[in-house]
């Protein structure tokens, strides 16, 4: 949610920052709406001390006796004025709100200048591609060949966009999962964190996914909603608080199921698990200062980093351009795993700085130390990682030239010793 004060101060700034997403002008409008709000609260003001001052003067004139039938009839007429003057600033209200909440974040002024994805901008690789002696498979060849993975039973059971997974995999997507929770509870300082996988609306609405990407949600028929990424859980859990300074940072990691309808992805990456209705992910949040936030950002995106360097996949770095970086979102890496199987580039982790964008839906403030008042907190969040797409790296970085696959060694605690799948 954006403050108001920011596009009264400078409507054209307001403008260009949108223009940079491909946005159309909003200020006007908003801004007029605005205008309706307040004149509409100052006339109830001077209505309101009209009628204080008549009550006065009725009261006077009862004492001496005379008539008040007139004052009286005034009064009545500003108490049904007072009434429709504030159905006629809350309607204002409500209309301002509904556009500024319909409006993405403004973008960090470091994000490049583009339209769509072809315009990101690569930071730094980890690795090369490795030239393999063999045909590699991708994924779902692997899986399959091994009688590991199952598209059509999940059909059976649940339609398109599932999976099941058996014996090794079942047990390598389990270790995948904790290896990440283990990694930044223990050394990268996250708190794990227990969520509910089913929410409300104001929580959806905290995050930014209410109202604009209802499609893209799953809704149970009592109106909650199953969550799309833990991020939602985990960052509303500040909502309508006021944290003390000497609090922050907060760190929480969850590892949950995630569910996505995917709206709009019809025909896209149909075979395998790369687009799911369900997927499980190790999430990360972090609520720290406004001043700490572009710092927090690089450390978050550390963290994934080191994930996908001991499973020992390519990777790359990308700071996402103004016509892709998300709603919420200031500015953003993508991190992108390299898939020898596919022969491309694809996103494995995204971490986003949120700036107060998320707070401001949810009123999640702080109170600085020594200052006065209260100031809303800057929200963080980042995949450490998709754990159905470090399955699939894993599947196919590793694969051999026999169709089994070696296990990296770092989930070879959780495999039970298990060095190679085959």
């Amino acid at each position: 949610m954006h403050d108001i004060r920011i596009v009264r101060a400078d409507p054209a700034g307001f403008d260009a920052a949108l223009a940079r997403r491909g946005l159309p002008p909003s200020a006007e409008a908003i801004l007029a709406q605005d205008a309706a709000r307040r004149a509409a609260q100052a006339a109830a003001q001077e209505a309101q001390s009209r009628r204080n001052q008549l009550s006065k003067e009725i009261g006077q004139a009862r004492r001496q006796g005379a008539d008040t039938a007139a004052l009286e009839s005034e009064g009545a007429a500003l108490r049904d004025r007072m009434e429709a003057l504030a159905d006629e600033a809350k309607a204002a209200e409500v209309a301002q709100t509904a556009m500024l909440e319909a409006l993405p974040n403004l973008l960090d002024p470091a994000v490049p200048e583009g339209r769509d994805e072809a315009d990101n901008v690569v930071l730094r690789q980890h690795g090369e591609p490795p030239a393999l002696d063999f045909t590699p498979k991708q994924h779902f060849e692997i899986g399959e060949a091994l009688g590991l993975m199952d598209f059509g039973a999940a059909a059976k059971l649940a339609g398109a966009r599932f999976t099941v997974l058996r014996g090794a995999l079942a047990r390598l997507e389990r270790a995948l999962g904790q290896y990440m929770i283990a990694l930044h509870t223990e050394e990268h300082g996250y708190t794990e964190t227990s969520v509910p996988l089913l929410v409300n609306d104001a929580t959806m609405y905290g995050t930014g996914q209410l109202p604009k990407f209802s499609e893209d949600l799953f809704r149970t028929t009592d109106g909650r909603w199953l969550i799309p990424t833990a991020e939602v859980p985990l960052t509303n859990l500040v909502a309508g608080e006021i944290l003390a300074e000497s609090a922050l940072p907060l760190r929480f990691t969850a590892l949950s199921p995630c569910f996505r309808s995917e709206a709009g992805s019809a025909g896209r990456d149909t075979r395998g698990m790369l687009r799911q209705h369900q997927f499980t992910k190790a999430e990360m949040v972090a609520i720290t200062r406004p001043e700490d936030s572009a710092a927090e950002h690089e450390r978050m995106t550390q963290c994934a980093e080191r994930v996908l360097t001991e499973l020992g996949l390519v990777w790359r770095r990308v700071v996402l351009c103004a016509g892709d970086t998300g709603f919420s979102a200031t500015k953003t890496y993508d991190l992108e795993v390299w898939l020898p199987g596919q022969g491309a580039w694809r996103e494995i982790s995204s971490c986003s700085n949120c700036g107060d964008f998320q707070a401001r839906r949810m009123n999640a403030r702080y109170r600085p130390e020594g200052g006065k008042g209260t100031a809303f907190l800057h929200t963080l969040n980042g995949s450490g990682v998709a754990v159905g797409r470090a399955l699939i790296a894993v599947l196919e970085t590793h694969q051999q030239a026999d169709g089994g696959v070696r296990v990296p060694e770092v989930l070879r605690p959780w495999m039970g010793g298990l060095e190679r799948i085959g």
